[in-house]
C-alpha cells in the first residue's frame, strides 16, 4: 500500500527531512555529462556581512525555480553558490568590534587584523549559506566559492598583471570619489545620488589692480581655500577684456588668475565660476587644460588640514560656517540663497562623498567597454524586460575610467611594489624578491587593496577554475542565466560582461533575468531606518519555505518591484494545506502502489476534459518558464490545482470511486494519479519540498520528483471537442448554483431543471452531474419552456429554468429580504451622511474618504439587487 500522509501538513517537520535526503543524494552536484546540453547560474555571491533578507529571497527563489526546471528538462545543470568578501562592509564590522574592546587597526598591524578578519569569516561567513538552504536552494554546495579563496585570488592576480601589461591598468593622480567615514575611494558606480536642501553662498572676488571684483556662486564655500583660478567662458562678450587679469582670493588673499574656459555656462549665475581642481571632478579637468596648481585642504576624514591654522582640525561643515563669518567679515560675501540639489553619497554608510585628486590605481574604461556595448547590441547577451539594455548602455557609454584601488586592508592586495631606490612599479602574479628594474631589494608592495568589485566581475569565469583551462570550465562556460536587481547593473553586470568578454572571448552569460526590489505592503523600500524589514526566516518558521517561495513567485514580473504582504503568504500556506489533503484524498482511494494506465478509449467526458486541460498547462507553464514568465506560470499552476482539480475534478470522481462499478474505479484512479502527479512535477520549481513529499508517497519510479522528467505536451490528450462540451455544462452548474446561493436555497433542497438549448447531448451526458453538483432532482432538455413561475440563468449555451415554488417559502424569503432591504438602506444613509460632511471630506486621508465611496457604491449595488429579487418574488405570487 502506498504511504499515508499525517492529517495535517507541517512544513516544519518535512522541509528539514527532504532538504537531507536531497542532500544525501547528490542530486544538486553536477556531473560534466558529455554529450548533455548544460545550463548554468552563478549565484550571485552575498556578502559574508549578511543575513538572509527578502532581496536574497526572492532573488534565489528565481534562481532555485530556473535550475530545478532545467534539471528535470534532462540539462547537465550547474549552479554556483558563494559569498562575497565584501571589503568595505567587512572591515567597517570588523573596525567596530575592535572599537567596542579600544582597540585600533593601527594597534594591532595588518597581519594582525587579517588574522581578525579571517577568524570573522569563519565564524559569521557561512551563515547566510545555510540560510539559502532553509530556502531550498539546489546549489552545487561541492563547488562553494568565495571571492578570497586561491583559485579566485589568482584569477584575480591574472587579470590585473595582463591589464596592466595592455597598458588598461595604469596608476595616476586623478579626482575621484572619496568617503570620509570608509576612509577610502569608490567607484562612481558606488555613489548614490539625493536631492539635498543648500545654499548658494554668492561672493566677491576683487582684482588685484583694485578695478573691481568678480562676483560668482558657490555651494561649498569650505573648497575656496583651494581656489586656484576663476573661469569663463571664451566666447562671454561681458568677460573678453579681463581673461589673465589676476584676484585676490577672499581669506586666503592668494593670487589666482581669470582663465578662459568652454566648460563654463554663460547663462547660469554671473557665467563666472571659482575653479578648485583638487575638490571637483570638473575643476580637475580645467586645471589640467590650464595647468592649475592642484591644492587640497581636505584630510582622509574630511577635516582641514594645517595648511589653514585658522580653521585646521575643524570638520567641513563645522569650517564652513566659520569661513561664510569671515567671508562676511571681510565683505566678501553677497548674499546667501537657498537651492536644493543632487549630493553624493556613499552607498555603504550614506556619508557625503568628497570629490578629491589622490594618487590610485585605475581600469582604463573606453576600450574595455566598446566590444561589451557591442555583445548586446548583437544580442549575445539579453535582458529581460529588454528595458534595462537602457541601463547598461547608458552606463557603458559614459563611463570614465575605473578607480579600483581601496584604502582597506581586507581584500585583494594589489599585486604591485614600488622601489625606494629607482622608484620603478613592479606588477607580478608572484612576490618578487627585487626591483625589475634596477634588481633593487628594496622594494615594498602597495598596501591598497582592489575594489570588491574588481573579483566579483571574475565570478562567473573565476568559479569555473580560470585561468586554469579546467573540465569545469570548458564544460559550464560561458554560463546561462544571471538572475539579479535592477540595482546592481552598474555595479556587476556590465563589469562581468566587459571582464568576460576581455579575458575569455566570450560573453560570461547569454540571459541578464532583471527582478525588483521586494518592498513592504504600503510600496515602501525595507530598510533598518523604516524598521519595516521582513526577515525570511521568521516566515519560513511561521508558514513554511515553500509557502515563501510560492508568494515571491506569485505575481512577480521581470523587472518590477513587489510587495511583500503577509497575507499572500497565508494564502500561499492555505494552498499547500489544499495540495496536501487532494494528495491525502487520492491515497485514501488508493487500494495498491500499482496503478493502471489510463485507457482512451474507455475514460469518460470528465477524465478527456481534465487531461485536455491539464495537457495545455504543461504546454503553457514550460513556454512560460522558457520565457522567464516565472508569476504567469505559478498562476496557472494555482488556478489549476485549486478551481480545475480540486474543486470540480475531485468532486466529479467521488461518485465513481464510491460506486459499485471497478472498472470505473481504476479509471478515475489512473487519471487523478497520472494528472496529480504530472501537476506535482509542474509545480515542484516552485514549491520543492511538499511535492517531493507527496510525490514519494504516490506510485512512483525513481528516487526523487526533483531529478523525474518534466511533463510533456501530448497530441494524444488533446481534447479540444470533449473539454468545450463538458465546460458548457459546468456553466450551468455554476449559474444554477449562484442564483440558489442569492435566494438562499440549501443544497438539500432538491429541484426540477429545465435546460433549453440546442446542444441537448451535450446536457442529456452531463444530467447526472447537474443532478449531483447543482441540486437537481432531474433535468429536462428542450428547444424552449414556460418561463411562468420560474427562475431563469441565462449561459453561453443555454437557458436554465427551475420553479421557484419547489425552491422558495415565498412568505419567508421576503421577510429575510425585506430584513436585509432595511439594513442596507440604514448603511446608506450612514455612509451618505459622513460623505456630506464637508468636514469629513475635507479633514479625513483621502484614501480613507475613497473607503467610503467605495463602501457606498457596494451598498447601493446590492438595494439594486434587493429590489429586483423582492419583486420578482411579489410577481410570482
Amino acid at each position: 500500500m502506498a504511504k499515508e500522509l499525517a492529517k495535517q501538513y507541517d512544513p516544519k517537520d518535512v522541509e528539514e527531512r527532504v532538504y537531507k535526503d536531497w542532500l544525501k543524494g547528490k542530486y544538486f552536484h553536477a556531473k560534466c555529462e558529455e554529450g548533455k546540453k548544460t545550463y548554468t547560474i552563478v549565484i550571485p555571491p552575498p556578502n559574508i556581512t549578511g543575513q538572509l533578507h527578502m532581496g536574497h529571497a526572492l532573488d534565489n527563489t528565481l534562481q532555485d525555480i530556473l535550475i530545478r526546471f532545467k534539471r528535470m528538462q534532462g540539462y547537465d545543470t550547474l549552479w554556483i553558490p558563494g559569498t562575497d568578501h565584501a571589503s568595505i562592509a567587512t572591515e567597517a564590522k570588523i573596525v567596530e568590534k575592535m572599537r567596542e574592546e579600544g582597540v585600533t587597526k593601527q594597534d594591532i598591524g595588518r597581519d594582525g587584523f587579517l588574522t581578525r578578519a579571517w577568524e570573522w569569516k569563519k565564524q559569521y561567513g557561512g551563515r547566510i549559506i545555510e540560510q539559502l538552504k532553509k530556502m531550498g536552494s539546489s546549489c552545487d554546495w561541492d563547488r562553494e566559492r568565495f571571492t578570497l579563496d586561491e583559485g579566485c585570488s589568482e584569477a584575480v592576480k591574472e587579470v590585473f598583471v595582463k591589464l596592466y601589461e595592455k597598458g588598461l591598468i595604469y596608476r595616476g593622480e586623478r579626482i575621484i570619489n572619496w568617503c570620509p567615514h570608509c576612509k577610502t575611494s569608490i567607484s562612481d558606480a558606488e555613489v548614490e545620488y539625493e536631492e539635498q536642501a543648500g545654499h548658494f553662498w554668492h561672493l566677491r572676488y576683487p582684482f588685484t589692480d583694485g578695478s573691481g571684483y568678480l562676483e560668482l556662486a558657490t555651494t561649498r564655500p569650505e573648497t575656496l581655500l583651494g581656489d586656484t583660478a576663476v573661469a569663463v567662458n571664451p566666447n562671454d562678450e561681458r568677460y573678453k577684456d579681463i581673461i589673465g587679469k589676476t584676484l585676490d582670493l577672499p581669506i586666503v588673499h592668494r593670487q589666482i588668475p581669470v582663465v578662459a574656459d568652454d566648460y563654463v555656462e554663460m547663462d547660469f549665475g554671473t557665467g563666472v565660476v571659482k575653479i578648485t581642481p583638487a575638490h571637483d571632478p570638473n575643476d580637475f579637468e580645467v586645471g589640467l587644460r590650464h595647468n592649475l596648481e592642484v591644492i587640497n585642504v581636505l584630510t582622509d576624514d574630511a577635516k582641514i588640514t594645517d595648511d589653514y591654522p585658522q580653521y585646521a582640525g575643524m570638520d567641513r561643515y563645522e569650517a564652513r560656517k566659520q569661513i561664510v563669518a569671515d567671508l562676511e567679515k571681510e565683505g566678501a560675501l553677497v548674499k546667501i540663497e537657498d537651492y536644493s540639489h543632487n549630493v553624493g553619497t556613499c552607498y555603504r554608510c550614506s556619508t557625503t562623498v568628497e570629490p578629491r585628486v589622490s594618487k590610485q590605481w585605475f581600469v582604463k574604461m573606453k576600450p574595455l567597454a566598446e566590444p561589451a556595448i557591442e555583445a548586446v547590441k548583437k544580442g549575445e547577451t539579453k535582458f529581460v524586460p529588454q528595458r534595462f539594455e537602457k541601463v547598461y548602455f547608458h552606463w557603458l557609454e559614459n563611463i570614465r575610467d575605473w578607480c579600483i584601488s581601496r584604502q582597506l586592508w581586507w581584500g585583494h592586495r594589489i599585486p604591485a611594489w614600488y622601489c625606494a631606490d629607482c622608484g620603478e612599479i613592479t606588477v607580478s602574479k608572484e612576490e618578487p624578491s627585487a626591483c625589475k628594474s634596477c634588481g633593487s631589494k628594496n622594494i615594498e608592495q602597495d598596501p591598497d587593496t582592489l575594489d570588491t568589485w574588481f573579483s566579483s566581475a571574475l565570478w562567473p569565469f573565476s568559479t569555473l577554475g580560470w585561468p586554469e583551462e579546467t573540465e569545469d570550465f570548458k564544460h559550464y562556460y560561458p554560463t546561462n542565466t544571471l538572475v539579479t536587481g535592477y540595482d546592481i547593473i552598474p555595479f556587476w553586470v556590465m563589469r562581468m560582461m566587459f571582464s568576460g568578454i576581455e579575458q575569455t572571448g566570450q560573453v560570461p552569460f547569454d540571459t541578464v533575468l532583471i527582478h525588483g526590489l521586494v518592498r513592504d505592503s504600503q510600496e515602501r523600500k525595507m530598510s533598518k531606518s523604516l524598521g519595516n524589514g521582513v526577515d525570511p526566516l521568521e516566515v519560513i518558521d511561521k508558514y513554511g519555505a515553500d509557502a515563501l517561495r510560492f508568494s515571491l513567485a506569485t505575481g512577480n514580473s521581470p523587472g518590477n518591484d513587489m510587495r511583500y504582504i503577509d497575507e499572500r503568504v497565508e494564502s500561499s500556506r492555505n494552498f499547500a494545506n489544499k495540495i496536501w489533503n487532494a494528495a491525502r484524498f487520492i491515497l485514501m482511494n488508493l487500494e495498491s502502489d500499482e496503478v493502471k494506465a489510463i485507457n482512451l478509449e474507455k475514460i469518460s467526458l470528465e477524465d478527456k476534459w481534465i487531461l485536455s486541460k491539464y495537457n495545455s498547462l504543461v504546454a503553457s507553464v514550460t513556454e512560460n518558464l522558457e520565457k522567464y514568465e516565472l508569476g504567469l506560470a505559478v498562476q496557472k499552476l494555482y488556478d489549476f490545482i485549486w478551481d480545475i482539480f480540486c474543486d470540480w475534478y475531485i468532486e466529479i470522481c467521488k461518485s465513481r470511486l464510491n460506486g459499485e462499478d471497478v472498472e470505473a474505479k481504476d479509471i478515475a484512479r489512473s487519471v487523478l494519479v497520472f494528472v496529480f502527479t504530472g501537476t506535482l512535477k509542474l509545480l515542484h520549481p516552485f514549491m520543492p519540498f511538499i511535492t517531493e513529499e507527496i510525490w514519494q508517497s504516490l506510485p512512483h519510479e525513481g528516487e526523487s520528483i526533483m531529478i523525474s522528467d518534466w511533463p510533456q505536451f501530448d497530441a494524444k490528450l488533446e481534447f479540444s471537442a470533449e473539454e468545450t462540451e463538458f465546460e458548457r455544462i459546468m456553466s450551468v452548474i455554476k449559474a444554477i448554483r449562484n442564483r440558489r446561493a442569492e435566494m438562499n436555497v440549501p443544497p438539500s433542497k432538491k429541484a426540477k431543471v429545465c435546460i433549453a438549448t440546442q446542444f441537448k447531448d451535450t446536457f442529456n451526458t452531463g444530467s447526472a452531474y447537474i443532478c449531483r453538483l447543482a441540486s437537481a432532482s432531474e433535468v429536462e432538455t428542450g428547444d424552449s419552456f414556460e418561463a411562468e413561475g420560474a427562475v431563469r440563468v441565462v449561459t453561453d449555451a443555454a437557458t436554465v429554468y427551475m420553479p421557484m415554488r419547489e425552491l422558495v417559502d415565498f412568505t419567508a424569503e421576503l421577510e429575510r429580504l425585506n430584513k436585509d432591504m432595511g439594513k442596507a438602506v440604514a448603511d446608506k444613509e450612514f455612509f451618505e451622511k459622513k460623505l456630506n460632511n464637508q468636514g469629513f471630506v475635507s479633514k479625513a486621508p483621502a484614501a480613507v474618504v475613497e473607503q467610503q465611496r467605495v463602501q457606498l457604491a457596494k451598498v447601493l449595488e446590492k438595494i439594486k439587487m434587493l429590489e429586483e429579487s423582492i419583486n420578482e418574488i411579489k410577481n410570482m405570487q
